[in-house]
C-alpha cells in the first residue's frame, strides 16, 4: 500500500492567473456562447457607461456585466426585478476569480415575480388613495424632535446622523431600531414606527425611515402592504430615504415626502442653523435701520414745530387779522338775531295769553342769558385791549400793507370811536 502510494504521481502545481485562464478556456469551450433567462438583481450603471448586476432565479444568480456599447443597443431601461434573455459568453473574471457573463444582447422576458408583486400592490395601494398627493404634509421648518428608523449597524444611520449634528445640534433625535432586510424586516419597521409615534408632537416633529442602497430583493421588506398601511397612519410627516436614487419602494410613494438617500432626508428635515442665524441677523439690521430711518424723521418733525414756536409774531398776526373779521360778522350777525328775538318776543307778548306769562319769563332769562353771552362776544371789548379795525373808503377790511396805496383814505375803529388816516406818500 505504501508502495502504491509512493509510485502515485504528484498533482501539478499550478500558478493561480494560469489556472484561472484554463479554467476560463474551459468554459468557454464548453459554455459558449450562452442564453440564460433570468430575473436582474442589483443593477447599476457606472460613469463610464458600463453596467453591472445579477440574474437570478430561486436557486442561483450569475454576476453579469454588459459594456457600454451593447448596453446602449437594448430597446429598454434594465432594473431590478425584470425578467430578462441576456446572450453572451461566460468567463472568468481573473482579477477576482469571480465568475461572470459577458453580456453582449439583452432583451425582456417578462416583469419578474418580484417585479410583477410589486406593482400589482402598487395599483392597489394606489387605488385606495395611499398616494394621494393631497394627504401629503408639508415639513416642518424648525422641528422640535426628529425621529429615525433604521438599522442600529447601518450606514445610513451614521450618515444620517453625522448631517443632523452638522446642521441642527440644538434639535433632539431618537433612534428606533428595526431590521431593514429579512423576513422579520417589515414586522420590525412598522414596529419602531408604532413606537414613534407615541412620542410625535410635541416630542417629534418628523420621523425618518431610512436604509442604504441594495438590490430589489435588499429592499423587498420597504415594499410589504401593512408596513405601507402603518406609514399612512402615521401622525407627523414621514420622510423616506430607502436607497439610491434609482431606487423606488412603496414606502416612498406613501411617504409625506421621498428623499433619493438617508443622506437626503436629513438634510431635507434640518435646516442649517447657521441659515437661520443669518436670517435673523439680516432682519436685525433691516428693524434696526428701520427705527433708526423712523428716529430721523420723528427728530425732523420736532425740530420744525421747534422752530414754528421760536417766531410766534408773524402766526400771531395772522390769528388777529382773522380775528377782527371774525368779530365784525359776528357782531352784524349778532345784532341782527337779537333783533329777531326780539320781534318775536313782542310778538308772543301780544298773542298769548296770560297762563304763559311764565313761559314768557323763562324766555326773557333765556334772552338775558343770551344778550349777556353776545356782550362777551362784543368786538369792542377786543378794541378796548388796543386793538384797531382798519377798513378802506368802501369799508372793505384791510388786513395787508398790501392792500394800501400811498395818499388812501382808511379809517380806524377803535374803542372809543373812528378815526380817518391817510396813507403817506
Amino acid at each position: 500500500m505504501m508502495r502504491s502510494q509512493m509510485l502515485e504521481p504528484a498533482p501539478r502545481i499550478w500558478q493561480v492567473g494560469a489556472l484561472c485562464r484554463a479554467v476560463a478556456d474551459a468554459l468557454d469551450a464548453r459554455f459558449n456562447p450562452v442564453a440564460v433567462r433570468g430575473e436582474i438583481s442589483g443593477f447599476s450603471r457606472a460613469s463610464s457607461g458600463h453596467c453591472y448586476f445579477s440574474i437570478k432565479d430561486a436557486g442561483a444568480q450569475i454576476r453579469c456585466v454588459i459594456f457600454k456599447r451593447a448596453a446602449s443597443l437594448a430597446d429598454f431601461s434594465p432594473r431590478d426585478g425584470g425578467l430578462v434573455d441576456v446572450r453572451g459568453r461566460l468567463g472568468l473574471y481573473e482579477p477576482r476569480g469571480d465568475l461572470q457573463l459577458i453580456v453582449e444582447s439583452l432583451s425582456q422576458a417578462g416583469p419578474g415575480a418580484l417585479f410583477e408583486q410589486f406593482v400589482l400592490l402598487k395599483l392597489k395601494l394606489e387605488a385606495e388613495g395611499l398616494f394621494d398627493p393631497g394627504r401629503k404634509r408639508a415639513l416642518p421648518l424648525m422641528p422640535r424632535g426628529i425621529g429615525v428608523v433604521t438599522s442600529l449597524g447601518a450606514a445610513a444611520l451614521h450618515d444620517v446622523i453625522s448631517v443632523l449634528q452638522r446642521r441642527v445640534p440644538h434639535i433632539p433625535v431618537i433612534v428606533a431600531v428595526a431590521s431593514v432586510q429579512g423576513a422579520s424586516a417589515a414586522a420590525e419597521l412598522s414596529s419602531a414606527l408604532m413606537s414613534l409615534y407615541q412620542l410625535a408632537s410635541p416630542a417629534l416633529d418628523a420621523i425618518l425611515l431610512v436604509r442604504g442602497g441594495g438590490a430589489m430583493e435588499d429592499l423587498w421588506s420597504f415594499n410589504d402592504e401593512s408596513l405601507a398601511r402603518v406609514i399612512a397612519r402615521s401622525p407627523v410627516p414621514i420622510i423616506s430615504g430607502v436607497g439610491h436614487e434609482t431606487d423606488f419602494t412603496i414606502a416612498d410613494f406613501v411617504a409625506d415626502v421621498r428623499a433619493p438617500t438617508p443622506t437626503a432626508a436629513a438634510e431635507l428635515v434640518a435646516q442649517p442653523r447657521d441659515g437661520w442665524l443669518g436670517a435673523m441677523g439680516a432682519i436685525q439690521l433691516r428693524l434696526n435701520d428701520a427705527v433708526g430711518r423712523r428716529l430721523d424723521t420723528e427728530l425732523q418733525r420736532i425740530d420744525t414745530a421747534a422752530a414754528r414756536l421760536g417766531r410766534p409774531s408773524a402766526l400771531a398776526a395772522a390769528q388777529h387779522v382773522a380775528l377782527a373779521s371774525s368779530m365784525r360778522r359776528l357782531l352784524v350777525s349778532t345784532n341782527a338775531l337779537l333783533q329777531q328775538k326780539k320781534r318775536s318776543l313782542h310778538l308772543l307778548r301780544d298773542t298769548m295769553p296770560t297762563h304763559t306769562q311764565l313761559g314768557l319769563e323763562r324766555a326773557r332769562t333765556r334772552l338775558a342769558r343770551a344778550e349777556l353771552r353776545l356782550g362777551l362776544l362784543d368786538p369792542s371789548l377786543v378794541l378796548q385791549r388796543g386793538y384797531a379795525w382798519l377798513a378802506d373808503e368802501d369799508g372793505r377790511t384791510i388786513t395787508s400793507t398790501q392792500q394800501a396805496r400811498a395818499g388812501q383814505l382808511i379809517h380806524a375803529t377803535v374803542a372809543n370811536g373812528t378815526m380817518e388816516l391817510r396813507v403817506p406818500a
